[in-house]
């Protein structure tokens, strides 16, 4: 599994996303992580480019806390566009 899901490291908001009639709470690196990818590659196929950059930065975040504002803003992007948010 990868070093990224397992990370606690806080992101710079809690993301409320709205799922299936539930609401999920996003406020870690690792929990981003694993959100976005545990859906498929095709849930996901719209917002490639988003979902590879959120990725890549969540897993910079798991690495390095300094770049937490880098992939909030990125799963921001990703989620906005999505309509999750």
């Amino acid at each position: 599994m990868s070093e990224a899901s397992n990370s606690d490291t806080p992101l710079r908001t809690t993301f409320n996303i709205s799922l299936n009639g539930k609401t999920v709470s996003i406020g870690t690196v690792g929990q981003a992580y694993q959100f976005i990818t545990s859906l498929s590659s095709v849930e996901w196929m719209e917002f490639k480019s988003l979902h590879e950059d959120a990725v890549n930065s969540l897993q910079g975040a798991a690495a390095n806390g300094m770049l937490t504002v880098q992939a909030t803003n990125a799963l921001r992007a990703l989620f906005i566009r999505a309509r999750l948010l």
